[in-house]
């Protein structure tokens, strides 16, 4: 089992430019109402207009954009690279890269357009 998560956001396709920057992810769906991340061949994350689209009618009742929920994408190996990355296209580096102890891993967490926190974790021990 995995974890499909769906966040609402104000811009599609400003969001799906900004997640596939930064994680390297491409564009599985595409269009201003709805954005399916894929990486690999695995889906990672969708993304949701807050408001105007008429295909899910409780999504506006999610909360405030941005909110409630903190997005951690395991990068393994890839953590330096996607630091890189989160410099040059001038993220809002919130802390790290630095070593989580609790969570033996290192993290990078940044902001999102939209105000989600997003953490890209390197490798860690417990995650095979």
């Amino acid at each position: 089992m995995h974890a499909e998560p769906m966040i609402n956001v104000r811009d599609v396709e400003a969001s799906s430019r900004w997640y596939q920057e930064l994680l390297g992810a491409s564009s599985g769906h595409g269009g201003k109402d709805f954005e399916m991340l894929i990486h690999g061949e695995q889906l990672m994350l969708m993304l949701h207009a807050a408001s105007g689209a008429d295909h899910h009618p409780h999504i506006e009742e999610q909360g405030p954009v941005g909110k409630g929920v903190v997005l951690y994408f395991r990068v393994g190996q890839g953590l330096a690279d996607a630091v890189d990355r989160a410099r040059e296209m001038g993220a809002d580096i919130r802390q790290g890269p630095s070593w989580n102890e609790l969570a033996h891993q290192e993290e990078l967490w940044v902001r999102d357009p939209d105000g989600y926190t997003v953490v890209l974790a390197g490798p860690a021990d417990w995650a095979k």
